[in-house]
């Protein structure tokens, strides 16, 4: 796979841009289409205050289909970013599922075709 996968992560450390690299990797395997872009980007909205403030986002683009864009907000990087991760299998496998369930249906044409050919 040639999709570079952008990592945007301040000040995060170098095992934690590893890890966001390799499970970026294997979840843009697992698509079957090859991605246009991939973004991580992981920013401390309120600094060294602590608290909830620490937000991933995911951005990825396929070829003819709208960006598709997940977020999450955790206590740390980490959390944050198996969150944003996991809201972003949960998207992906709703498109499946709904590009799946659509194609399963005969059209309406394809019906009427059938019927008034008498098959």
């Amino acid at each position: 796979m040639t999709t570079q996968i952008e990592l945007h992560a301040g000040r995060t450390s170098e095992a934690m841009r590893t890890r966001a690299r390799a499970r970026m990797q294997a979840m843009l395997t697992s698509l079957g289409v090859e991605p246009t872009r991939a973004r991580v980007t992981l920013t401390d909205e309120n600094g060294p205050k602590g608290g909830e403030a620490v937000r991933c986002s995911l951005e990825i683009q396929l070829p003819r289909r709208r960006v598709l864009h997940v977020g999450d907000v955790a206590r740390t990087p980490r959390l944050a970013f198996d969150g944003a991760i996991a809201k972003l299998q949960r998207t992906l496998a709703r498109a499946r599922k709904t590009r799946r369930d659509s194609s399963r249906r005969p059209k309406k044409y394809f019906a009427a075709r059938r019927a008034l050919a008498g098959g």
